[in-house]
């Protein structure tokens, strides 16, 4: 999985840099970062709306394609950030054998 991420992750880099009239991601970086954020939120609910449908009958694939979305806006939020994904994973599995509980607990101190 952790490949998958880092392709992606690449490939926005490349496309950072892109013409933006033939480039999606280059239009995002160039309209800025309260468009990328706009559509961090509009994936997010579009998400959460795909989770509470499938759970009465709705398309798993919806869901997946949903979460697909979430994730695609947040790489280009991290790349336009310039925060390296793999922050993310590391932060993860920091958090491997730890419990929610006192993760989230840790947070607040």
């Amino acid at each position: 999985m952790d490949d998958v991420l880092q392709a992606l992750a690449q490939t926005l880099e490349q496309r950072r840099e892109a013409d933006p009239e033939s480039s999606y991601v280059a239009a995002l970086h160039c309209k800025g970062l309260n468009k990328i954020l706009e559509k961090v939120g509009e994936e997010a609910t579009e998400t959460i709306l795909a989770a509470r449908d499938l759970e009465v009958g709705g398309s798993r694939e919806a869901l997946v394609g949903e979460v697909a979305d979430l994730w695609f806006h947040c790489m280009v939020m991290l790349s336009h950030l310039r925060v390296d994904p793999g922050e993310v994973t590391l932060c993860l599995a920091e958090r491997f054998g730890v419990s929610g509980l006192e993760e989230k607990a840790a947070r607040r101190q």
